[in-house]
Formats: C-alpha cells, structure tokens, sequence
C-alpha cells in the first residue's frame, strides 16, 4: 500500500471545535489557542467564523481574535463566511483565505438554513466571486458526506454531485465532512471513490467527526486513495449536537501520532500540540478528547 509522504493538516479546533461550547470563553483563551497551534506547526488555522452572533454566539468575538494574534510566518489563519457580508467582515479582520459550508442533505440544509441544497450553493455565487476579485482562497466544505441526523445514509452520488458544483464555482479544495461521525471504512471508500470520479484526490480533504470512534479508520482509508489533507481539532474539541455526549472532531494529536508512526510527514510537534490542548481543556474545564494526550498526560 502506498500513502501519501506528506499529510496537511487542517486544525480546526478554533473554529468548529469551540463553536458549539455554551459557557462563555476568554478572548485571551481563545487567542492563546490559535497562537500555540501556529508554534506547535499547524500550516493551516481556521481561527474564527463570520456568522451571525444570534446563531453562534461563541463566535462573536472573532474579529477580535484575528485582531489579537501574533501572526507566524507560513501559517493561514482562515475564517468560515457563510454570506457576502461574512466575508466582507473577515477580509476586514484579516483573514488570510476562507471556507463556504455546503451540505449533503436536502433534510439538514433546509432545517439549518431553511433552503435547499440548490438555493444554498446559489447564496455562496457572490462569494466566491469577491474572493476571486481580490485573490483570496476559498475552500468548500461539505457536510453530512456519510450521514444525516433526518435523513440516515447520504448517496455517495449526491455528495459527488455537491463537491463537483464547489469545485466549478471556485473552490481551491473540497472538505468532505461526516458531520455525525457515524461513517465506516468500506462506506468512506465508496463515498470517496463517487466524488473522485468528478474531483481529484488532490483537491480534497477530508473531516471526520470520532463520534463512534471511526475517525482514524476513516482517515486511514483515505490515505490509501491517494487523498493528503485531514482536517482535525486540538484534543478532540467540539461535539456532536445530534448525539448527546458524544465526542467532536477526530482529535489533532492522535492523527498526528497515527501519521507519525507511519513515516508521513506533516511538519507538527506533537509535544508542543499535546501542550496546546491540555491548556485549552483546563481553560474551558473540558475533559481533554485525545488518547495520545491522555496517555502522554498521565490522565488515562
């Protein structure tokens, strides 16, 4: 089997791992995490979301953030803009590129956004093309690639079909998300294999949520087709609002520790990215999501 020999990394703790958090977090917390992820060598950030604060209130502060990090040399600090006016506000913060989430599900899209899936895509149009006018990247990502809380199983089809439109109207790369984490290896591969049909491995990634502790199964599946950017969120940060209880995001330091036992490179620190998220737990008084952690931490 041949693997990639370098995996990037997308961390999305930030962004998806804090957003669902309902207890109020530290500005200076939050700043504190994006700064520590840089140094520990995560190339890509995603530091904040341009949404209404109605909807997800602990993202208000985001143009805040931007304003307060120290930048490292080489790293993205990028930023999720549903709306024209989303993106306007974080060209205005600073954000260095920018991701539309788009969904699998005609069920999620309509309870989420109240739209179809058709009507969403049409709403990111002018996105993209301001994005475009002023060189900035934008990444696509969709969601409920494996299953939906409404619906159950998505056709690979339909998420192929939604990847494809991204890919046409702009998007430098596709995140596949299995935002309920229910997916297994063979239905990864046969998911995957649909949209590589219209969209190259080389533009997509991949976001599993661990929900049912298939993450790593999943990611080690689209290794094997080829495909070398895994998104992941610091200590497993984050949770699934349609299983109570259940773990979030694929936790950054066990596919860190996975990739490194396998001699593929991604440029991170595992001590320094262990050290991040032990902080950020302790902050938000969250037990701490990742096995390596905890193993490493003393605490398992």
């Amino acid at each position: 089997m041949t693997y990639p020999a370098i995996v990037k990394l997308v961390e999305v703790g930030p962004r998806d791992g804090l957003q669902n958090e309902q207890a109020s977090i530290a500005l200076a917390d939050k700043v504190a995490l994006v700064e520590a992820l840089a140094d520990a060598g995560m190339p890509i950030v995603e530091t904040g979301s341009f949404v209404s604060p109605k909807w997800v209130p602990q993202m208000a502060d985001s143009a805040a953030i931007f304003a307060a990090i120290k930048r490292k040399d080489g790293v993205t600090y990028s930023a999720l803009t549903p709306n024209l006016q989303g993106f306007e506000a974080a060209i205005a913060a600073g954000a260095d590129e920018v991701a539309i989430f788009g969904a699998a599900s005609e069920s999620f899209t309509q309870k989420n956004i109240n739209c179809s899936i058709e009507e969403s895509l049409a709403r990111f149009t002018p996105v993209v093309a301001a994005a475009k006018a002023q060189g900035i990247r934008v990444r696509g990502y969709v969601s409920c690639v494996l299953g939906c809380p409404y619906e159950g199983d998505i056709a690979p089809q339909k998420v192929a079909e939604v990847s494809e439109a991204l890919l046409q109207m702009g998007c430098y790369e596709i995140s596949l998300g299995d935002t309920i984490g229910v997916g297994t290896p063979l239905k990864t591969e046969a998911m995957l294999r649909a949209v590589m049909q219209v969209v190259p491995a080389e533009k997509l990634a991949v976001h599993f949520h661990d929900t049912y502790g298939q993450a790593l199964a999943n990611i080690l599946k689209a290794l094997e087709l080829g495909i070398a950017v895994v998104d992941c969120a610091v200590a497993g940060l984050g949770g699934c609002p349609y299983a109570k209880g259940a773990s979030g995001n694929v936790a950054s330091e066990d596919v860190v520790y996975m990739l490194n036992g396998m001699g593929i490179h991604t440029g991170v620190d595992l001590d320094k990215l262990i050290a991040a998220g032990d902080t950020i737990t302790r902050a938000i008084g969250k037990p701490n999501q990742s096995k390596v952690a905890r193993a490493r931490l003393g605490n398992c």
